[in-house]
C-alpha cells in the first residue's frame, strides 16, 4: 500500500468546515439520482476523497465575490471530474488499493467503471446546465480532453521508457494540473470575477496543481508505476533528479502565490496561500530523500 492510502485528510483541520459543506453539496446531488443504479457506487467513488479541488473552487470564488448555490455546484462538478478521472486511473495502472479501501474496480468490477465514469459525465453536464453559463461547461469539457490527453500521454511514456523531464511536466500539466486550474478559474467565473481576477486565479490554480503532484510524487517516489520512478532508473545520480524536484517544486509554489497578488487580501485570498504553504511544507513529513545513500536495489 502506498503513503497516500494511508493518510488522514491533513486538510481537515483546516479547512473542516469546506469540506463539510462540499461533502454535503455532493451528498444532494447525487440524491437526486437515488433511483440510479449508479448511486451506491458513486458514493462509495467519493468516500475519503481530499477535496482539494472543490474547496480551491470555494475559496476562489469567495476571494473575488462570495459563495453562493452555484459555487456549490461547481464545486461538485469538478469533484466528480477528478473521481472520474481517479476510476479510470486505477483501471489504467492496475491499483489495488485506494483510500485504505479496494479500488473501484475491484469493488465493482470493470463494466461498472467504465459505464460508471460515462455516468459521470452525464452528471457533470446536467450541473453546467443548471449553471447557464457556456463558458463553465466549455472550460469542464476543456478540463475533461486535457486530462485524457495527459493520462494517453503517460501510458506512451511509461512503454517507451524514454521520459525526459518536460515531458513529466508535460503530463502534470494535463493530467493534474488542469483541474485544480478550473477550479480556481469556475471559482471566480461563477462569482463575477473581473477578467484579471479570473486570469490570476487560474495561473494560481495551476501551480498549485503542478507542486500538488510534485509533492505527490515525492512521497511515493519507490512506487515503479509512477512516471517519475523512470527519471530515477534513467540518472546515474537519482539525488540529481530530488534536487530537481524539490527545486521545481519551490518554483510552482512561489508561481501560485505570487498569482494570488492580484487578489485583494482577505480571509479567502489567505486560505489559497495557506494551501500553498501545505503543499510546499509537508513534503520532508513523510520522506527522507534529501540524505539519501540510496541502495542499487532500489533504483533498478
Amino acid at each position: 500500500m502506498d503513503r497516500k492510502n494511508l493518510e488522514i485528510n491533513p486538510l481537515l483541520e483546516t479547512y473542516s468546515e469546506y469540506i463539510k459543506k462540499i461533502d454535503d453539496a455532493l451528498d444532494a446531488e447525487l440524491e437526486l439520482y437515488s433511483e440510479s443504479e449508479f448511486c451506491e457506487p458513486l458514493k462509495f467513488a467519493i468516500e475519503g476523497g481530499k477535496r482539494i479541488r472543490p474547496i480551491i473552487l470555494l475559496l476562489a470564488s469567495e476571494s473575488v465575490g462570495k459563495i453562493d448555490e452555484n459555487s456549490f455546484a461547481g464545486a461538485c462538478a469538478i469533484e466528480l471530474l477528478h473521481t472520474e478521472s481517479v476510476i479510470h486511473d486505477d483501471i489504467i495502472d492496475n491499483e489495488i488499493k485506494r483510500r485504505e479501501k479496494d479500488p473501484f474496480h475491484i469493488k465493482y468490477g470493470y463494466n461498472t467503471s467504465v459505464l460508471t465514469g460515462d455516468f459521470v459525465l452525464g452528471l457533470i453536464l446536467n450541473i453546467s446546465s443548471r449553471l447557464d453559463n457556456p463558458r463553465v461547461t466549455k472550460d469542464l469539457a476543456t478540463a475533461a480532453m486535457l486530462m485524457s490527453e495527459g493520462e494517453i500521454l503517460e501510458g506512451k511514456l511509461e512503454e517507451s521508457e524514454d521520459a525526459t523531464f518536460d515531458d513529466y511536466l508535460k503530463v502534470m500539466e494535463y493530467k493534474t494540473a488542469t483541474a485544480f486550474e478550473m477550479a480556481a478559474k469556475l471559482g471566480a467565473i461563477i462569482a463575477g470575477g473581473s477578467e484579471e481576477q479570473i486570469t490570476s486565479l487560474a495561473e494560481y490554480g495551476k501551480n498549485i496543481g503542478i507542486a500538488y503532484q510534485i509533492r505527490d510524487d515525492l512521497m511515493d517516489w519507490k512506487n515503479e508505476d509512477k512516471l517519475f520512478n523512470l527519471l530515477i532508473k534513467k540518472s546515474s545520480d537519482p539525488r540529481v533528479v530530488f534536487n530537481k524536484m524539490e527545486e521545481m517544486l519551490k518554483k510552482y509554489s512561489e508561481r501560485a502565490l505570487d498569482s494570488l497578488r492580484k487578489i485583494n487580501e482577505s480571509d479567502a485570498r489567505g486560505n489559497l496561500e495557506s494551501l500553498v504553504k501545505f503543499t510546499d511544507n509537508t513534503k520532508f513529513e513523510s520522506v527522507s530523500y534529501t540524505h539519501l545513500t540510496l541502495p542499487t536495489s532500489d533504483l533498478v
